[in-house]
């Protein structure tokens, strides 16, 4: 047989193994009790097609740690993790053995954070802090221009610090007001890069890159079913969660404190929430489904925060989720949803109150 023949043969393997384990993760959906209703099947499958696009840009078509370039891992239509729809989010696939210039113009968004990550969703469901920069600690020019220096060795001016095991970067711009703020831009590029283009793809860098796609989505499947299962049997209809350690390790800002629950409502049921707000630089509340994916926030009115919510007089805050406007307090619809998961995020606050919560007929 010619070389050329063999090749063939093996990227046609290649290919084979990967359509066969990707089906195979089809079992992590419908091999969970968790995923009992259709609305989970169905959302179940989509969540898997959405994971697999955003594996693809990760580990194959930004995977190269020498032209790093920042892509989105959640946005309207690809989410992981109670993704916060008041965020943009971007990110890059970096090295602990290079170092990094990010370069920009800050906007007006309200919180614009950095953060290095060693991320290990495909190995055992963790992707660490291994640093972090905000915003509120960095110089920038007077337009607003900026600069950081990402390295294991201590920089000058802005700095990001990175470890041996860092391979992502993760910025955050979080909005109160995103109609009426301007997004911060953002670029970034390897200091030194060993050649002046990227090497061409083969055939063992495709393997790597499928390999790794599929260890990602079914190590974020495992891992948020298993938030969901505990926040069933544990929180239901309550927002009580106080132990952070889990969420930082799956990659969680550690300046935000996360309250997270399980939902479920029959038909005319409400659930209220009441809590007092801290000082804090945000908040907000979302109702997501049993994947952990934000609902559709394009088409429902799936989340509030600070900008969009009315306050008690006293100053606390109520939030109503339901299927329909009750009324009173901040209402969060459902989307078509009886169930799912929940968060509710103090950022950047010293105290950290656990809500009251309720379920109400409302007719």
């Amino acid at each position: 047989m010619s070389e050329s023949n063999e090749n063939r043969l093996a990227a046609r393997e290649t290919w084979r193994d990967f359509c066969r384990r990707l089906e195979a993760a089809g079992d992590l959906v419908l091999g969970t009790e968790i995923a009992g209703e259709p609305i989970d099947q169905v959302e179940g499958y989509r969540y898997l097609s959405r994971l697999l696009r955003i594996a693809l840009e990760m580990h194959l078509e930004n995977a190269d740690p020498d032209f790093p370039y920042f892509y989105a891992a959640s946005h309207p239509t690809a989410k992981i993790g109670a993704d916060n729809p008041d965020n943009i989010y971007m990110n890059a696939s970096i090295s602990g053995a290079r170092r990094y210039r990010i370069t920009g113009k800050r906007g007006s968004v309200p919180i614009l954070s950095f953060g290095t990550k060693a991320n290990r969703y495909a190995i055992d469901g963790t992707m660490a802090s291994t640093g972090e920069l905000d915003s509120a600690d960095m110089a920038f020019d007077p337009d607003g221009r900026f600069e950081i220096i990402v390295s294991r060795d201590k920089a000058n001016g802005n700095w990001l610090p990175l470890a041996d095991d860092s391979s992502m970067l993760l910025v955050r711009q979080t909005f109160l007001d995103r109609d009426n703020e301007t997004p911060a831009t953002v670029k970034i590029e390897a200091i030194d890069p060993p050649r002046a283009t990227p090497e061409p793809l083969t055939r063992a860098k495709l393997e790597q890159g499928f390999q790794r796609a599929l260890g990602f989505v079914e190590g974020t499947v495992k891992t948020f079913l298993g938030w969901t299962d505990m926040l069933m049997k544990d929180q239901l209809n309550q927002l009580a969660t106080t132990d952070q350690t889990m969420f930082y390790k799956a990659g969680g800002d550690p300046t935000i404190f996360y309250l997270h629950g399980y939902w479920k409502l029959a038909p005319g049921e409400a659930l209220v929430i009441e809590t007092p707000v801290p000082d804090c630089t945000f908040w907000n509340f979302q109702v997501d489904n049993i994947w952990f994916e934000s609902l559709d926030y394009r088409h429902h009115k799936v989340h509030v925060n600070a900008h969009s919510a009315t306050l008690n007089p006293d100053g606390s805050l109520t939030i109503v989720v339901a299927a329909r406007d009750p009324g009173f307090g901040n209402w969060v619809d459902t989307a078509g949803h009886d169930h799912g998961t929940m968060l509710l995020r103090w950022t950047g606050a010293k105290e950290h109150p656990v809500p009251r919560t309720r379920v109400e007929t409302i007719g």
